[in-house]
Parts: C-alpha cells; structure tokens; sequence
C-alpha cells in the first residue's frame, strides 16, 4: 500500500537526519489547571536514547509536526512542541472532528435523542429529500451506514471523479441535499469509501435530533465534562458553512483529553460521559477503506507489534490509542496534502513502541 511504502522511506531517511552538536533536554510537562497530571519519564523509563535522538532531530531540523504528546497510564509524560505553536495553541483537527463526531452519535445514542444507528437516515431529515437521481436504495441508507462510510452514494474524497468528491462539494450551495442528490453506485453496506459528507449528514442527524446546533452539543454533552474550553469550529472553505460542516480546532492537551475518554471506556473522572458499549462499538472493525480496517469514524492501524486505535487528519493530526499500553499519543502538524504528514507512524513504530516495551 501506498502508505506503507511512504513509512519505509521515511525508516531509512529519520536515522540519516543531521547530527550535530547539539542535545535534547528533556523538561517534564507543566502542570496547569487543566485536569492532567504530569510525571518525569526518565524516571520511569531507563531505555531513552532512541527516543530522545529522534526528539533532538525535531528539535533541531526542519519539519511540520506541530507538536507531540504522550499519556502513560493517565499521566502525560512528554510534551513537545514546534513551529511556534505553544500549550495553548488551538489546531485544525481536519478530521479528526469526525472521530470526535463518532464519540457525540454515541450520546446522543445514550440519551435518546437517536434511537438507533439503524434507523434510516431519512427518519431525522424530515425537511431534507433527494429530488435528483432518485432511487429506493437512498431509503436504505442508515447512520451506521454515514459512521462505516459504506452509503453507496457516489461519494469518494480519495478518487477526484468522484461526484461526491469534497472539494466539488464545497463549490456547491447546499452541501447536504447535493449529497443525497448524488447516484447511487452501490448497495448501502456493500462498500466503504471515505466520504466527508456522509459525515456531515451524521452531524446533521445529531443537531435535528437534538434540537441543538452542533457546537452546543459537543459543549455542553461532551467539552464541558472533559474541562475542554479553549475549542472553535471553523472551515477552511471560503463560502458560508453551515455548522455541521465546521471542523473542531482544539489545543493538544485536549486532544489527548479525548483520547483517555476512549481508553477509559467512555469516563471522565469516573463520570461515564459516554456509553462503554459506544466506545467499544466505534474502536471494533466493520468495514475496510482502502484495506485498513475502520469501525465508526476511527482507524486501526498496527504498528509494530502493538495495534492502535487512530483518529487521523489531514496535514498530521492524530489521536492514537493503545488500550493494552495505557497509552495515547497525540501529534499535530501543517504537512498538508503532503505524505510528510506520515513521520508521526514512523516515530511511533521506531521509537516509542519500541521504548515502552523496552523498559
């Protein structure tokens, strides 16, 4: 696969970075007012020097990773930062929003304001139908369908013939009912492919269900509970969005802060904000995109031995989860449109998979 192959590359290309004279100082992270609790990984962790060799070529070479976090066993033990971003320095999280999306179905789930994720897509689009290329198979398409993104709609970011293509989407004034006026080209069910607008609708779905713009949603069912405040919805588009369409841009603390909601089955210092069976449903395998297993808006992806559980962005934003290493990493970076935005896989899998298990 393509990915793998841009992986190998940069194997050989991390190790053949500059050495100079230059070191790494490891600094503990801060502790500030915002619920984490920070503790000194040399202390915990003997086997440094791979780790730490590949953070002094961050530190001191030119890239585009923005920042890089890691949380063991609920502690955050590395915290840096590049490109004059700081702690408090919001991120497109591209997205990653949809995974965030995924966690907010599953209370909307909880609370009833969504019956079921079987339930047709049309059922919570009273004021919204297809009126071109109509078909029964649209009355088929239900929200497991948007979370698996296996609509059957012509809808593929990845293939630029794509009708439903994002950035043709984004040329149109009314995005959503231009998606449910796309072809059918398939079985709801049969096929994944990576569709943003099949998102949208989801997001759409919670707000009518809800009687709530998304934004208040999220705040109120989720932000709040996690002690998250410092968050934005915006676009990159230049036209009008509406709300449902907005990607989240939030600090990496809180990135990470979702990250341990998901490793710790749906709680928040022992609140459950969100229901276990969610959080192990959205994890679990359901379909494949590109064969990379996928389950409701978030990937599986090995590395290495270990097997994680991934939120992903253009440009390097990442949530990556590894339940049986309690831990969580979070990168964010500007390698936009850009197989550069790959480096954090690769300093996951040479460098810090292989100090934890090293220790």
């Amino acid at each position: 696969m393509k990915y793998l192959r841009i992986l190998v590359a940069y194997l050989i290309i991390l190790p053949l970075l500059s050495y100079g004279q230059q070191t790494f100082e490891y600094k503990q992270p801060k502790m500030i007012s915002d619920g984490w609790e920070t503790e000194n990984f040399q202390k915990l962790y003997s086997n440094t020097s791979y780790l730490f060799e590949v953070l002094r070529q961050l530190e001191h070479n030119d890239h585009k990773i923005n920042s890089f976090l890691l949380i063991k066993d609920g502690k955050l033990l590395l915290e840096e930062y590049y490109n004059e971003r700081t702690i408090e320095t919001p991120q497109d999280l591209r997205s990653v929003t949809k995974s965030i999306i995924s966690i907010l179905m599953g209370i909307a789930i909880d609370k009833g304001f969504v019956t079921s994720i079987d339930d047709p897509v049309q059922q919570y689009l009273p004021n919204i139908q297809p009126t071109k290329n109509l078909n029964t198979l649209k009355e088929q398409i239900t929200i497991r369908h948007l979370l698996t993104m296996s609509s059957g709609l012509d809808c593929n970011d990845w293939d630029k013939k794509s009708k439903g293509q994002e950035d043709k989407v984004y040329k149109k004034k009314d995005w959503i009912q231009y998606t449910l006026d796309l072809p059918m080209i398939e079985k709801p069910g049969v096929t994944s492919t990576y569709c943003t607008m099949g998102v949208v609708i989801a997001a759409q779905i919670i707000s009518n269900a809800s009687n709530m713009s998304l934004d208040q949603f999220a705040k109120q069912f989720l932000f709040t509970p996690l002690g998250i405040d410092n968050v934005f919805w915006k676009h990159t588009s230049k036209k009008e969005v509406i709300h449902v369409a907005k990607r989240i841009q939030m600090t990496p603390r809180d990135m990470a802060k979702i990250g341990l909601l998901l490793l710790n089955n749906g709680k928040w210092n022992n609140v459950q904000v969100v229901s276990k069976d969610w959080i192990e449903k959205s994890l679990n395998t359901h379909t494949k995109i590109s064969n990379i297993d996928y389950g409701f808006l978030w990937w599986t992806i090995p590395f290495g031995p270990k097997t994680g559980k991934v939120a992903t962005g253009n440009g390097g934003q990442y949530i990556m989860i590894f339940k049986d290493l309690n831990l969580i990493t979070v990168f964010t970076g500007s390698a936009y449109n850009s197989q550069e935005d790959k480096l954090p896989f690769t300093i996951m899998n040479k460098a810090v998979i292989h100090t934890l298990l090293e220790k």
